[in-house]
């Protein structure tokens, strides 16, 4: 950000501020750093730590990531991925030319078991046959980015009209119908994590493939996602970042004189919350998209040009939450990876909307098993949406009992949870997930606090640790 008109040599050299220390700005930085052009560089963060929605903790006796998980597509043309490997934080496996060259598609790998809620297993041939329709539908999705028009406005519009022709042509026995519709409904789930929506009504079908796949298997950090900001903060000449310094308001476009810079004037002024002024030639803001929605009025003076602060007001803004509960013991095999849950009343095609407090975890995707630390035995859950959000207003006790109830009900006859549990509670403001655009239904009305997550780390029995994700898939909601 800079004044629209022209800026002469500044007689001190150019100073950039850039607002906010997560990844974005932290990436920026690193890039001006270096650079002759831009002797003086400050990044202004808002908390006392840099990382943002990156934020790897030790818990249960290891490392979790509340924050990002993976690194999507890790290979050659993602800059994460160079980033990574040039820091040595990535093992000889992730960065083999096989595992950069594997083609997922951008989807989810199959689970390693599938539970129904009657405790039964699902056949994993089925779900691979499911799982082939609804991925092939998604791939469909994609090709509709440069068509002059779209048959239906929305992405789940879009997948429930061809999966409803499919199922015409199912010839199978009523309750393996319905088992199937019940497999497809936990994909759409999933879909509903990976974009960041409540629903993928909500998820505009004209501009879905703006997001570009790369290859590689998805790979996480055996240390955690956060050595990767650090390395970069490290990389910083010292005194480069500013930490506990919210950002009030950006004065732009103007003509500002500081005491401190005598004779010499700027076009931007940013006035932090404790009254503090940083005088600037070009200002990079990198906050999040939620604090930028929920501040838009008094952030930027003059404000921003119409059609951006339209653009902001518009994109979508989901949520999706993590939830990890700990075990002495595992009920999974040694090579589980992925455990799906199948609820089998419930189907796409249906818009059935319970009350969130009776059903609320039925949008739960299942659980991905965390490599063991020591001899803790971990489950990361992921729910997004509404539900997720009705989820933040429960205590961590209620969150642990109740999925302590669905994982006994959907692995009968052999219960698998049981014990006492006390915890402690920590909330913090996470204030986002993933990022949408406007373009399908309009969204629900929201329930429960924005942003605001648990975090329970247990002191006996089953533990559990809920976090709002602060990372994210893109997506056009």
């Amino acid at each position: 950000m800079e004044s629209t008109g022209s800026v002469g040599e500044a007689p001190g050299g150019t100073r950039v501020l850039v607002v906010g220390g997560g990844i974005a700005g932290l990436g920026a930085a690193q890039r001006l750093c270096g650079h002759s052009a831009f002797p003086h560089l400050r990044v202004l963060e808002a908390t006392a730590r840099a990382g943002g929605r990156i934020r790897s903790e030790r818990c249960f006796g290891g490392v979790v990531e509340v924050g990002a998980h993976w690194i999507h597509g890790p290979s050659r043309g993602n800059p994460v991925f160079q980033l990574a490997a040039e820091y040595g934080l990535l093992g000889e496996k992730e960065l083999s030319e096989e595992n950069q060259l594997v083609e997922t598609g951008g989807h989810v790998g199959l689970p390693s078991v599938s539970y129904a809620n009657s405790g039964a297993s699902v056949s994993l041939q089925l779900v691979a046959e499911m799982a082939t329709l609804f991925y092939g539908l998604i791939d469909q999705t994609r090709e509709f980015l440069h068509a002059a028009e779209t048959p239906v406005p929305s992405v789940g519009e879009y997948l429930k009209k061809e999966i409803g022709q499919h199922v015409a042509g199912w010839t199978e026995d009523e309750e393996t119908r319905k088992l199937k519709l019940a497999v497809l409904n936990s994909f759409f789930n999933l879909e509903c994590c990976v974009s960041g929506t409540h629903s993928m009504d909500l998820v505009a079908l004209a501009p879905f493939g703006e997001y570009t796949v790369l290859p590689g298997l998805d790979c996480t950090f055996s240390k955690g996602y956060q050595g990767l900001t650090n390395c970069m903060m490290a990389a910083l000449p010292e005194d480069t970042v500013v930490f506990e310094k919210p950002v009030k308001t950006i004065h732009w476009n103007g003509s500002f004189q500081e005491a401190a810079f005598p004779g010499e004037t700027f076009p931007v002024s940013v006035e932090c919350e404790d009254g503090d002024r940083f005088p600037a030639h070009h200002v990079i803001v990198t906050v999040p998209l939620g604090f930028l929605k929920e501040h838009l009025d008094t952030f930027f003076d003059p404000p921003l040009p119409a059609e951006k602060a339209e653009a902001i007001r518009k994109i979508g803004f989901g949520t999706n939450n993590k939830i990890f509960l700990e075990f002495e013991e595992p009920f999974w095999e040694p090579d589980c990876q992925l455990i799906q849950l199948v609820w089998e009343d419930t189907s796409p095609l249906e818009d059935a909307a319970p009350e969130l407090q009776d059903a609320w975890f039925r949008k739960l995707i299942g659980f991905v098993v965390l490599p063991a630390f020591a001899s803790v035995h971990v489950l990361c859950g992921f729910i997004a949406g509404l539900e997720s959000e009705f989820m933040e207003t429960l205590s961590d006790e209620e969150v642990l009992l109740c999925l302590t109830q669905v994982l006994q009900r959907v692995t009968a006859p052999d219960p698998v949870c049981g014990g006492s549990h006390t915890s402690h509670v920590l909330l913090h403001d996470a204030r986002g997930s993933a990022v949408g655009m406007e373009g399908g239904r309009p969204p629900p009305q929201s329930v429960g606090p924005a942003g605001a997550a648990v975090q329970a780390e247990a002191l006996a029995g089953p533990s559990l640790l809920c976090s709002t994700r602060v990372g994210g898939d893109f997506s056009l909601a």
